[in-house]
């Protein structure tokens, strides 16, 4: 899923340009050197697990006989050559040498681990914001100093949700009965005691850590174990004197797992996302050549280029514990000053089904495209980068809770185009016995709880809040839909949302100023001022409908052209 700020896809770069992938924020053609590479923390392997396979007989069409093939010696641990002119295996089937070594599982606890939260920037300054780690409910807010506080989402009194309160004199309350929270989780305001009953020294919120490093918010989702300082990310390259960065969050309706095997891929990105932008061709599709470089208990790195440009390793892509994916690339100048550019994606899986999704794209030198465009252009195009995948990442997800068998029992990958999503989900086979579900290469753990669905309202008035989201009340009081762009990202977003408005307001004032100036011109005898107002009148009109079609930019879902009916 490539998802720059518009100018296409910001993992991934397709052009013919070796700086491609900066394509948007650099102004002078660079030449790529290699980058140093990061270690990862080793976690000693504990004991091996067997696991069984399942196997399935059909009956199929010749054609279907070789995938049926294909599948089967993939779960054998075979290879298999596909008859193709050269005879060369094309699939990723592993040895049973290899087989054995991936059965090899890790102590992992999720959550002992830090997750990304919100923008650090886009964390309301007045009201609470309910967010989810898994299926684990929690509640953000500012207190009256401006610290950011996280509790469970849950008020001790009668389980009412937090996060559907307010915030009073920097207190967080619950509005089903006004009890105010503060700090550490102590309550200190219960309206229905006597004055002279003191508050129960169990009517307490649990708490959880949260640091703001880097301009995101991270939390420490364990309550048993301490934080450890170390485990929390850190980017060297948005830490550079200069370094500029757009960032965004995107809320999605797949699982987090889908969501980083589609950043992982760049194959699909001339598919997909052709002609988005000046950088995605179909005709760019081709073979693809990977190499690990690093292979732990925590993740894996490599590199990765297209065959026709030799295969060298132009792209260096590294994967992290539990959710953290970059793309970083380092450019020399004409003037032989290095410059950076990184991809990151921080991830956060919000239920099943469900994901969040933290995108920022920086470097060090800018073209000047990105210096001119605005900030909601980049933003909507990324919106309609995911929307262009979500169609089949959210069948996709349908499908591996149907089948409930591991993804090498599904999948076909390629090694011309598939080797990071293979990569993740052997990683996801060693560490998937501490989450609390995960779909690994070999191995499958699914969901105890049936997942929450949130529908949106049918009918007249519920049709209206979405095609008029920016108008406020009916709109923004509607249950969240997230196949709908306004609130998978506006919402999320303080920037975006303040455009909205601003385009709104704008658009009612031309329209308004347009009515008044053409009934002035039939008032008027003049033909030299009826002509002046009416020109005028046109203007104005013109002046609304580009503020119009600028918040549909920003709220109406992308539609293929072979799609609409």
């Amino acid at each position: 899923m490539m998802i720059l700020f518009s100018i296409g896809n910001p993992l991934y770069y397709y052009v013919k340009d070796s700086s491609a992938m900066a394509a948007p924020f650099l102004s002078s053609p660079l030449q790529l050197t290699s980058t140093s590479p990061i270690l990862f923390t080793k976690v000693p392997p504990t004991n091996q697990i067997q696991f069984n396979q399942r196997t399935t007989t059909t009956t199929c069409t010749s054609s279907n006989r070789l995938r049926l093939l294909l599948r089967r010696s993939a779960a054998a641990g075979t290879a298999v050559t596909d008859q193709t002119e050269g005879g060369e295996d094309v699939l990723l089937n592993p040895t049973p040498e290899e087989e054995k070594r991936e059965e090899v599982v890790v102590a992992y606890d999720w959550t002992e681990e830090w997750y990304p939260l919100y923008l650090t920037r886009d964390v309301p300054d007045d009201a609470p914001l309910g967010l989810t780690v898994f299926d684990r409910q929690i509640v953000l807010y500012r207190d009256g100093e401006g610290t950011l506080r996280c509790y469970e989402d849950r008020c001790p009194h009668r389980l009412a949700k937090l996060s559907e309160g307010q915030l009073i004199d920097g207190r967080l309350e619950c509005l089903y009965h006004g009890w105010q929270f503060e700090g550490d989780g102590k309550c200190v305001k219960i309206p229905q005691l006597p004055a002279s009953a003191k508050i129960p020294k169990v009517a307490c919120v649990k708490t959880y850590e949260v640091k703001d490093s880097q301009g995101v918010v991270w939390v420490w989702i364990s309550t048993k174990t301490p934080p450890d300082p170390e485990k929390l990310p850190w980017f060297e390259n948005f830490a550079r004197p200069g370094f500029y960065d757009i960032s965004g969050v995107h809320e999605l309706p797949y699982d987090h797992s889908i969501l980083l095997e589609n950043l992982m891929d760049p194959a699909h990105v001339p598919i997909s996302h052709d002609r988005t932008d000046f950088t995605a061709k179909r005709e760019d599709a081709q073979p693809l050549v990977f190499e690990v470089t690093e292979r732990t208990n925590r993740g894996f790195a490599g590199t990765w280029g297209r065959e026709k440009e030799g295969g060298k390793g132009s792209n260096l892509l590294r994967f992290s514990a539990p959710c953290v994916l970059q793309n970083n690339r380092e450019f020399e100048g004409k003037d032989g000053v290095k410059n950076y550019f990184s991809g990151l994606f921080l991830c956060r899986p919000t239920g099943q089904g469900k994901s969040m999704l933290i995108v920022r794209f920086g470097v060090t030198k800018r073209s000047p495209l990105v210096q001119v465009l605005p900030l909601w252009f980049w933003h909507q195009n990324a919106c309609k980068v995911f929307e262009q995948d979500m169609g089949f990442l959210s069948s996709q997800n349908e499908v591996l809770m149907k089948e409930k068998v591991p993804t090498k029992e599904l999948y076909l990958n390629l090694k011309s185009s598939d080797t990071w999503v293979a990569e993740y989900r052997k990683w996801m086979d060693k560490v998937g016995h501490g989450m609390p579900y995960h779909f690994g290469h070999r191995t499958i753990s699914l969901p105890k709880v049936p997942p929450v669905v949130e529908h949106a309202p049918a009918g007249l008035i519920a049709g209206l809040s979405a095609s008029y989201p920016a108008k406020g009340g009916v709109g923004t009081m509607q249950a969240p839909n997230l196949a709908n762009r306004y609130f998978r990202h506006v919402i999320h977003c303080r920037s975006c949302s303040k455009v909205i408005k601003s385009f709104e307001l704008w658009k009612n004032i031309l329209f308004g100023t347009a009515v008044a100036l053409t009934a002035l011109a039939i008032l008027v005898v003049s033909r030299q001022w009826k002509a002046v107002l009416l020109g005028s009148a046109a203007l104005c009109s013109a002046s609304a409908y580009a503020c119009l079609r600028a918040i549909q930019m920003n709220t109406n879902n992308f539609i293929r052209t072979h799609r609409r009916l």
